[in-house]
């Protein structure tokens, strides 16, 4: 009788919000499994507060990904991620904000599990929220909004192939907050405006979101390009469009102080 060969032991991996920037803002499991990991591949937005939770027995591996300068390929970080669980019992990937929004965490997810690694997802809360709550800009409020939504404007126009229906979206709801969309605003604001948005609409810039850096950039769809080529805000930052951004010049003296 032969004796099958041995397996080799797998470990798994956690795809970890670390949320928008204050450390304070991380989940205690996520907390948690930083000072457990025994490998942590980290992207280019989780913020040096957050990296200092990990444990300094750990393998850090860097993955991020930046407009122009991309580190790793998408198909690279996954086939790392799959050999890190081959030799290591806990594997962390850690996002900023929150995994599943917009975070690619889904199709990282999906290539593990057809790659046979066990895998989890723990939620992190998303700049898309946070960013303007730290700016004293809620995204729901009776009087101003009964509907948010949040979309990507990374793919925005004048890309290969628009995927978002902006003139849909500019009917369709009273908050919409963009991410990744600083590089198309110009654009992406032609677009809200032919959709029937009037150029009066406020819309809010929040960068470094609930960072000590964070700055907020108040203007209308009708002043803010000129506003950004003034000031040379640029990314990381989140925009938000809707009459909730009027609430910006009362809330925003009570911001959160940052840990």
């Amino acid at each position: 009788m032969t004796n099958s060969p041995r397996q080799p032991c797998l470990g798994k991996v956690y795809l970890v919000g670390a949320g928008p920037g204050d450390p304070g803002l991380i989940t205690l499991k996520g907390k948690a499994l930083l000072e457990q990991a025994d490998v942590v591949v980290y992207d280019t937005l989780v913020s040096p507060p957050i990296l200092a939770m990990i444990s300094e027995h750990a393998e850090k591996i860097h993955a991020g990904k930046r407009r122009g300068r991309h580190s790793k390929l998408q198909q690279e970080t996954t086939r790392l991620l799959i050999e890190k669980a081959y030799t290591h019992a806990v594997v962390v990937r850690l996002k900023g904000g929150d995994p599943f929004i917009f975070g690619r965490g889904g199709e990282e997810m999906e290539d593990l599990i057809q790659g046979g690694v066990p895998v989890e997802v723990v939620p992190g809360i998303t700049a898309g929220v946070a960013a303007p709550a730290y700016g004293g800009i809620p995204v729901t409020h009776r009087d101003y909004s009964s509907s948010v939504t949040f979309v990507t404007g990374h793919e925005a126009v004048g890309k290969y192939r628009p995927q978002v229906n902006w003139s849909a979206i500019a009917q369709g709801s009273d908050t919409i907050v963009i991410y990744m969309g600083i590089h198309n605003l110009s654009q992406i604001v032609e677009r809200l405006q032919a959709g029937g948005l009037s150029s009066d609409t406020p819309i809010a810039l929040i960068r470094w979101g609930t960072q000590p850096e964070q700055t907020e950039l108040i203007g209308t769809l009708g002043t803010i390009v000129e506003q950004i080529q003034k000031t040379q805000i640029g990314a990381p930052a989140i925009a938000l469009i809707g009459q909730i951004v009027n609430l910006h010049s009362i809330l925003s003296h009570s911001r959160p102080s940052c840990l």
